[in-house]
C-alpha cells in the first residue's frame, strides 16, 4: 500500500476537523505511526503559516521542544505529557489552519521526494532535534516577530521527515542555522545599543 503523502493527510484532516473541536490526542490517533516528522510538521503549522494563532506558539512551543528533546537524545518511541494530549483546537481554526496546509503543501509538494535519505540517520536527528528545540525556544520567547520563521524551519523539518526528503530536511536546518545568527546578531545589536544609550 503506498504511504499517504502529507498534502493527503493535511486535507482528511481538515474533514475531520468539520466534525468538532480536535484534541491533540485525537490528532495523534488521526496520522497514526508517523513518527516525530508529522508532529513536528502539525505543531507548527498555527504559527508556520499565514493564519492569526494567538494562544497556539507558546503550548505548541514547548511541544516541540520536548519533542525536539526526545530527538536529541535518541528516543525512538514519542512520548507527550498528559495535559498536552487534552489541549483542543477549535474547529473553526483547524478546518481553516489544514485547508491552509494543504494548499500551500500542495505547491510545495511537488518539489519534494525521497532523496539523501542517509541525513535523517543517526547523526542527523539530533543535530536536528537541538535545531527544533532552538527554534521552538524563540517561538515561546514573547518577542514580536519570532514565531513564523522558526515554526517554518521546524515545518519544513518536520516535512523532510515525513516525505524522507534529506534534501529539504538539509536546506531547513541551513536556514534555522542562519535564523539563529541572525536573531543573535539582533540581540547583540540591541545590548549594544542599550549600553550607548545608558552611558551617554
Amino acid at each position: 500500500m503506498p504511504q499517504e503523502s502529507l498534502s493527503a493527510i493535511l486535507n482528511r484532516l481538515a474533514l475531520h476537523s468539520e466534525k468538532g473541536d480536535l484534541s491533540l490526542d485525537d490528532l495523534i490517533r488521526q496520522v497514526g505511526d508517523k513518527g516525530y516528522g508529522i508532529l513536528l510538521v502539525l505543531l507548527a503549522l498555527p504559527s508556520a503559516i499565514p493564519v492569526p494563532a494567538a494562544g497556539y506558539s507558546t503550548p505548541f512551543g514547548i511541544l516541540l521542544a520536548i519533542l525536539g528533546l526526545q530527538m536529541l537524545l535518541g528516543r525512538k518511541t514519542l512520548w507527550l505529557p498528559k495535559w498536552a494530549k487534552s489541549k483542543t483546537i477549535k474547529s473553526a481554526f483547524a478546518v481553516k489552519m489544514f485547508r491552509t496546509a494543504h494548499k500551500v503543501f500542495h505547491f510545495i509538494e511537488r518539489f519534494v521526494q525521497p532523496r539523501l535519505s542517509w541525513i535523517a540517520g543517526p547523526w542527523g536527528i539530533p543535530l536536528m532535534g537541538l535545531l527544533v528545540i532552538l527554534m521552538a525556544a524563540l517561538m515561546i520567547l514573547p518577542i514580536p516577530l519570532t514565531n513564523t520563521a522558526p515554526a517554518a524551519v521546524i515545518f519544513l523539518i518536520g516535512t523532510g521527515l515525513t516525505e524522507d526528503d534529506g534534501l529539504i530536511a538539509a536546506g531547513a536546518c541551513l536556514a534555522g542555522i542562519l535564523a539563529l545568527l541572525f536573531y543573535a546578531y539582533l540581540l547583540i545589536f540591541a545590548f549594544n545599543l542599550g549600553s550607548s544609550i545608558l552611558n551617554s
